[in-house]
């Protein structure tokens, strides 16, 4: 069973439903001993990192994928909000974040290097680059296209948990990994054929690289 974890965001439905179209038996919880018991945990949706930070910490949360589910190697599916949270901290509304992973979370600015203009947020298609292999990315083609909706990218400290990189004005890791934990800035359950080939990975890896 798979557990989507509830913090009071948004989007979860639509990764319920994805996952039951794929054939993947999976619940909405914030049921600490029903994610305890979960042989994979995700934490998707949109919302922002205060409101997510704070909606963990009300039901122990934060706690128990800190302490519990990542360290003993539960494989760990962060989407959108999710691979922003796993860090140190976000500059939205300057939140101190799980530090689960080392680095923060910046916002994109409106003027992009090259002198254009970017619009925030970033809402859209856009091309995933594979840096590293993953598990998740059997059976899916380098520099496709996958959905985002965020104002927000992840700077990790290492360029080791960096497994994938998209350009929106500057380059950003895209998709992160390390052990049993992967997250994805781009929403899998909204990219079509390709993101749901990754989810249906996920949802077939035994959290090892």
């Amino acid at each position: 069973m798979i557990a989507i974890i509830d913090y009071e965001g948004g989007n979860l439905a639509s990764v319920l439903r994805a996952l039951d179209h794929l054939g993947h038996e999976a619940v909405i919880t914030a049921e600490a001993e029903t994610i305890r018991a979960a042989d994979r945990v995700i934490l998707p949706g949109v919302g922002a990192a205060r409101a997510t930070m704070r909606n963990l910490a009300r039901a122990g949360l934060d706690r128990l994928l800190k302490e519990e589910i990542c360290p003993r190697g539960t494989p760990f599916l962060g989407i959108c909000i999710g691979v922003q949270v796993i860090f140190e901290h976000s500059e939205e509304e300057d939140t101190p974040c799980l530090g689960i992973l080392k680095g923060r979370v910046k916002r994109f600015r409106t003027q992009s290097p090259d002198g254009g203009t970017l619009k925030i947020p970033q809402i859209g298609w856009n091309q995933v680059e594979f840096r590293k292999l993953h598990p998740i990315f059997t059976g899916v083609d380098d520099n496709v296209s996958f959905y985002y909706v965020n104002s927000y990218y992840p700077v990790p400290d290492s360029d080791e948990v960096v497994y994938a990189t998209t350009v929106y004005g500057v380059e950003f890791a895209s998709v992160v990994a390390q052990g049993n934990l992967v997250a994805t800035q781009f929403h899998l359950e909204k990219s079509g054929a390709a993101g749901l080939k990754m989810l249906d990975n996920f949802c077939r890896w035994d959290g090892k690289l």
